[in-house]
């Protein structure tokens, strides 16, 4: 009981002492926390919406994040009374020691092959990237759902990155019917595609065909866009496709099946018939009128 008394007694001369101080150093660290997450949030969005591409500037906001950590621990330390020199002596070797790890072990450690703001399909996942953790990936697809995938598993499966490289190919898929005018239909396909302004000139536009089907010919037409143009070039290009085909008589194919009746077989059909009615014996007939009047 003695024991407790003193302890207790130490303890309130302990924050009668140093309460102020104890008090300042709890503000210093908590204030210097908010202000280093502020001021690396605010820096990652500005040099992403600047240099969207950059590698080096999720570094940068890092080593800055760490620089803020680094003095406002200085600072906690020395309000709690901790000589200033050794703080920063100490402080300086553990700053250099995190950044040298940093920079020594970042190539080894596994990266994502993406950035915040690009389009990705991950899995079965198509959407655009809206965070990164150091756990998982903030995905958001095009319906509105928002997947919150993990990183080991987008790191072990096949990521396709639609925006890793500045232009995309669009293919333009048709089947014509047999019996239409094919080098009319290619002429008209490729100059769709180079009438549109998005369409590049190089590698320019051209129109194959891809394999005579069951049905008709099957046309494929190829061009290319830029990245940020893919989607809405496409729908359009799809869309006049249908409208200027309709305009010019073009008519697509459909799956269709073609019946053949020969009416020199349904005739002999029809003559063995009679025959076989006329061989009936009579008595089967009286049976089968005393049947249908019972």
């Amino acid at each position: 009981m003695q024991n407790d008394i003193s302890r207790l007694r130490i303890l309130g001369e302990t924050l009668t002492q140093h309460g102020t101080s104890i008090v300042l150093a709890l503000i210093i660290l908590i204030s210097g926390l908010l202000v280093a997450t502020w001021i690396h949030n605010t820096l990652d969005r500005r040099m992403r919406r600047l240099r969207p591409e950059s590698k080096a500037a999720p570094l940068m906001c890092n080593l800055i994040y760490i620089a803020v950590i680094a003095f406002t621990i200085m600072g906690t330390a020395v309000e709690m009374g901790a000589p200033p020199d050794n703080v920063v002596r100490l402080t300086a070797i553990l700053v250099l020691i995190v950044i040298g790890i940093i920079l020594f072990l970042r190539p080894m450690i596994p990266t994502l092959p993406f950035q915040v703001g690009n389009t990705v399909k991950a899995g079965d996942l198509l959407g655009k990237v809206e965070g990164i953790s150091f756990l998982n990936t903030r995905l958001k697809t095009f319906d509105g759902k928002t997947f919150f995938v993990p990183n080991r598993q987008i790191i072990n499966d096949i990521v396709i990155n639609y925006h890793f490289t500045d232009t995309r190919r669009i293919k333009i898929d048709l089947s014509l019917r047999y019996d239409q005018d094919l080098l009319q239909a290619k002429q008209t396909l490729e100059m769709i595609m180079v009438q549109d302004p998005r369409v590049k000139r190089k590698p320019s536009p051209v129109v194959y065909v891809m394999n005579l089907g069951a049905n008709g010919v099957e046309m494929g037409g190829r061009c290319w866009v830029s990245n940020k143009d893919y989607w809405i070039a496409r729908c359009d290009l799809i869309e006049k496709t249908k409208l200027v085909f309709d305009n010019q008589g073009l008519q697509f194919a459909f799956p269709q099946l073609d019946l053949h009746i020969d009416t020199g077989e349904l005739q002999l059909a029809g003559k063995g018939k009679s025959a076989e009615r006329a061989l009936r014996p009579e008595s089967e007939d009286q049976f089968s009128g005393h049947s249908r009047d019972i």
